[in-house]
């Protein structure tokens, strides 16, 4: 729910009434978020200025707060709504009706294609461990997606543990941070990897031997006893 407005403030919500209203103002929000998002991934939560993004969007600074209320609840829900979507892709894989080995290579899979394909996401979550996680911290919503990251691999795992096939010293989220380190270090460390071994991670000749690659990583190290 949109905090008031402060004490003073006129607020500039639409004067429309009923469902148009509320489709105006999801449209709106949605534009905001949109914007704050590549601000906040280009500039960092410190150099985001929330001037700017009210200025690229058809909105103003006051709309924003009236949204909002400030600064870090915009950040706040920016990420929200990045993490909403890779959570929302990894409980509708399909996945139960494969073998487990291949249903954890669907998911790395799904982990690469989603990392590569969202840069900012991953710009986002580094800026929020510069910040040391402070704005998750605060977020209900962010501390309820923890479940559904591991629901999927926990059901994989279970199966194959049952089926002989994976070692049972590990467990959902030591696979969830496997597959995190190496999808998220592949795009966030691309131009420094570049400028020191003179290769482009994200160079397209290498993308499916590298989407192969942490699939392989994971898979041999569940099965090895």
């Amino acid at each position: 729910m949109a905090a008031a407005p402060s004490s003073g403030e006129v607020s500039s919500a639409p004067a429309k009434a009923g469902p148009e209203r509320i489709r105006d103002a999801d449209r709106t929000r949605a534009e905001i978020l949109d914007t704050a998002a590549r601000e906040f991934a280009e500039k960092g939560f410190d150099g985001a200025r929330v001037d700017e993004i009210a200025a690229k969007t058809r909105t103003t600074k006051r709309m924003i707060y009236y949204y909002f209320t400030n600064k870090d609840q915009l950040f706040v829900e920016v990420l929200e709504r990045a993490y909403t979507v890779i959570r929302s892709l990894e409980q509708n894989l399909d996945v139960d009706h494969l073998d487990p080995a291949e249903a954890i290579r669907q998911l790395a899979g799904l982990t690469f294609d989603h990392h590569e394909s969202h840069p900012d996401f991953v710009r986002l979550v580094s800026i929020e461990n510069i910040h040391r996680a402070e704005h998750i911290a605060r977020s209900t919503a962010l501390s309820n997606l923890a479940n559904p990251a591991l629901d999927v691999l926990t059901r994989i795992l279970a199966r194959g543990r049952e089926a002989g096939q994976f070692r049972d010293d590990v467990d959902a989220l030591d696979v969830h941070m496997a597959i995190s380190a190496f999808c998220v270090f592949r795009t966030a460390n691309r131009y420094t990897f570049n400028a020191i071994f003179g290769r482009d991670m994200l160079d397209p000749a290498l993308r499916e031997h590298h989407r192969r690659m942490v699939a392989d990583l994971l898979v041999s190290y569940l099965t090895t006893r």
